[in-house]
């Protein structure tokens, strides 16, 4: 059985692109796993029911290896389970190196894991590069006066609460600017200020 993985981080965020690519592999629609999830972890519903479903055999195929996820580690410890544990494939497609339904002979399996570790090695470089850039960047700005600190969200009495009523369909948006005391347009600004924060990942 083919099965078809897609992931984006939000939303918002349009999956069609991966789909295209999953469909002209050969994957049906009744097989394709979407998340709109952060690729931080692998905590997420639809991966998590798609490896139980698995089966010896099975390949598992994904458009590019972050879709599948972005921290590396975890990458190879789910490549792992997949190839070892559970005995199915993976299929990268923008990385036919990573692909152990066509490579399963030992030089196919070796060069897939040389390929996870040096991505790794450099996921991992490029991280430490950015978080040097990153602390660089801040003491050259605090060293011109510059103050650091998330910006405040102004939020009225029981703002949360209220809005977690909204978007659970408990109150309509009139009644929720007549609680907090604020117009519709602040209320609808608060919205999306409070939907981006909790987004950013």
């Amino acid at each position: 059985m083919i099965y078809g993985y897609a992931r984006v981080s939000t939303k918002e965020q349009n999956e069609e692109r991966q789909l295209i690519a999953l469909r002209e592999y050969g994957v049906s629609d009744k097989n394709l796993f979407i998340d709109k999830q952060s690729g931080k972890d692998f905590e997420r519903a639809k991966y998590k029911k798609l490896i139980r479903k698995i089966k010896k055999d099975d390949i598992i195929v994904v458009k590019s290896i972050d879709r599948l996820g972005r921290n590396y580690k975890e990458i190879i410890e789910q490549w792992r389970i997949i190839t070892q544990v559970k005995k199915a494939d993976i299929a990268v497609l923008d990385m036919p190196l990573l692909d152990t339904a066509k490579n399963k002979d030992l030089m196919g399996t070796f060069v897939a894991d040389l390929v996870l570790q040096v991505l790794s090695f450099v996921s991992e470089t490029e991280r430490a590069n950015i978080r040097q850039r990153q602390a660089e960047g801040i003491s050259a700005a605090m060293a011109r006066g510059v103050k650091f600190g998330r910006r405040k969200i102004y939020e009225p009495k029981d703002f949360i609460h209220i809005y977690k009523r909204v978007k659970n369909g408990e109150l309509k948006t009139k009644d929720a600017v007549t609680l907090m005391g604020v117009s519709e347009s602040t209320y609808r600004r608060m919205k999306v200020e409070w939907d981006k924060m909790l987004s950013e990942d």
